[in-house]
């Protein structure tokens, strides 16, 4: 399965539309029919396009084998000298990209797919530093595009500038080499959180929890660390629809959630509910609204409403 309109910051961007909040996505797509068909599935959800630049000559691919029962999944991925990873910095005006901004969010995805891709990021993020927008971070490591020990070469400089990291526990510790020695699922997952959080001048760290049963159900659950507490979101146990996009969908929640004032255990809670529904979606793309994210904090239970 081709994944149209795809990629983790788009993701992000849809999911925020839909909250309510006003998202706009910046990348470089060639100007052809292509290119036209990806910003017009964008805008169709209401997400800004005025920033992404028309050149270069093709769009980024990956393609997805669903998996399921004991089979698992499986991504290739097709994106050298895609246009976003031939732009270059000076491409892109941030006065105007970061004009009224007050939150930049990219994955560990898209730095890694050019030196190019890399200073866009990096300097973006400096940017935002100076301008005191929040920066958020996503690890989103994949192992079919950089090895462990090249990625974390090229993590460690953007951390210099993330206010909010987001990883998975497991990728966590592998990118970083960290040493835990919990064996309860809680205490593991705070010790990680408390040496991230030592090492890196984040604001706060939200880790994610993935339990695989088979390729169709899994388990998620999320904690967030701000250096003096941390919480733990409810635990949902899932038959799944598509899990692509499960990360991006809690990543969306938990900004929405930060922005609009929530605690930390709320914050954790519709995050984690928000990412939950996403696996119920076919397609990348999560749907839903606060008010159906609100529901699933709450206690729903999938009963057809009449």
């Amino acid at each position: 399965m081709r994944r149209p309109s795809a990629g983790g910051e788009a993701n992000v961007a849809v999911s925020l539309s839909n909250f309510g909040q006003e998202a706009e996505f910046v990348t470089a797509l060639p100007d052809n029919d292509i290119g036209q068909s990806a910003i017009n599935e964008l805008r169709k959800f209401g997400v800004g396009t005025k920033n992404i630049l028309r050149q270069g000559k093709r769009i980024g691919i990956y393609y997805c084998e669903k998996g399921a029962a004991q089979r698992p999944g499986k991504v290739v991925y097709d994106r050298a000298f895609s246009s976003v990873s031939e732009s270059r910095a000076e491409d892109y005006d941030f006065e105007r990209i970061f004009e009224n901004a007050d939150w930049f969010h990219f994955s560990g995805i898209t730095p890694v797919l050019s030196q190019n891709c890399y200073d866009v990021c990096l300097k973006m993020a400096q940017y935002c530093r100076k301008k005191n927008i929040t920066v958020s971070f996503d690890l989103n490591y994949r192992s079919k595009l950089l090895s462990l020990s090249q990625m974390k070469e090229l993590v460690l400089p953007l951390l210099e500038y993330t206010d909010v990291l987001i990883a998975n526990e497991n990728q966590a510790e592998q990118v970083f080499e960290l040493r835990c020695t919990e064996k309860d699922e809680y205490a593991r997952n705070r010790e990680t959180a408390e040496k991230l959080f030592s090492a890196y001048p984040c604001r706060l760290v939200a880790l994610t929890e993935r339990r695989t049963f088979t390729a169709d159900r899994n388990g998620i659950f999320s904690s967030l660390y701000d250096g003096k507490e941390q919480v733990f979101s409810r635990r949902y146990d899932m038959d799944m629809v598509d899990r692509v996009g499960g990360g991006d969908a809690f990543t969306a929640g938990l900004i929405y959630a930060l922005k609009s004032g929530k605690s930390l255990q709320e914050s954790a809670e519709f995050a984690t509910a928000a990412s939950c529904l996403k696996h119920s979606i076919q397609g990348d793309f999560n749907r839903v609204s606060v008010e159906e994210v609100e529901a699933l904090v709450r206690g729903g239970t999938g009963r057809v409403e009449r």
